[in-house]
């Protein structure tokens, strides 16, 4: 036989043997994947931001579809992709969360220093050299850690302190975590008056530190008709599940560290005057 016809019928049969082999493989060697994991990524806001606690949104979507993970976790998506997820699943409802961040300090601008700081400009790296440089060692410093690690563009530094803009907020919780001092956390949508401090320090040092800071005076505690509120550390700390938003102790402390946020009205019988919504 000539030596050509030989090598390409060697060769024919060899493509027709490894063809045999592959598909024999990939019937009997095949690793089942639910088809719900691809439908439920589908779904998924494609952001890989990692705010669910997962490496990404298909690592997400193969722990919702094997029971490991709720399927309310994905801050991008919102309610849309909670629905659809759900409707994928079979599930009736969810008791899904919806909080947002909220900078507990209200401090920028209003807070001294107690040396002006010529570093790296991270709140990491100025929360390294003696604490920081600003005068309450519990503050926002300002320098803004937490608007880098957002990135749906809802966190900004403004009057040096940072300032969460609930609109654009995903509750991802990046920037709970990229903060030094922990000041940020998550909270409710609803509109809510908040204690805007974090310092333990008792009164007169924070007096002297800050300006809006909590001075634990209690007549926020004394004034709330639901004993919601009380003082933990020299600092009031507000039970939500007792407080019925009637903004008492915002109109009641003298130094202006509980304040609003979110955008709903107050309620119309509460004496609270008129302030600026965070």
């Amino acid at each position: 036989m000539n030596p050509i016809v030989l090598a390409i019928v060697v060769l024919v049969v060899l493509g027709l043997a490894g063809g045999v082999i592959l598909v024999l493989a990939s019937k009997f060697m095949a690793v089942y994947e639910d088809p719900r994991i691809a439908q439920i990524t589908e779904c998924l806001a494609g952001a890989n931001c990692g705010g669910c606690g997962y490496a990404g949104c298909a690592d997400y979507a193969k722990a919702i579809v094997e029971g490991k993970a709720p399927t309310y976790k994905c801050a991008p998506g919102g309610d849309k992709t909670n629905d659809a997820i759900n409707l994928i699943m079979g599930n009736d409802t969810d008791d899904r969360p919806s909080l947002r961040a909220t900078v507990i300090c209200n401090g920028g601008v209003n807070c001294g220093k107690r040396f002006d700081y010529q570093g790296i400009q991270t709140c990491a790296a100025a929360a390294a050299v003696a604490g920081g440089p600003s005068a309450c060692a519990f503050g926002c410093l300002g320098l803004g850690d937490c608007t880098r690690a957002c990135k749906f563009d809802a966190i900004h530094v403004v009057n040096g302190v940072a300032l969460v803009d609930r609109t654009k907020c995903t509750g991802c919780t990046a920037c709970t975590v990229a903060c030094p001092r922990h000041i940020i956390q998550m909270k409710p949508i609803a509109s809510q008056p908040a204690v805007k401090c974090s310092s333990k320090d008792k009164g007169p040092v924070v007096n002297k530190a800050c300006r809006v800071g909590c001075i634990a005076c209690g007549l926020c505690v004394r004034n709330c008709p639901n004993e919601a509120i009380f003082l933990k550390d020299n600092v009031a700390v507000i039970d939500y599940t007792k407080c019925n938003g009637c903004g008492t102790c915002v109109s009641k402390c003298p130094k202006k560290a509980i304040q609003w946020v979110e955008g709903s009205p107050r309620p119309v019988d509460s004496a609270v005057p008129e302030h600026k919504v965070l």
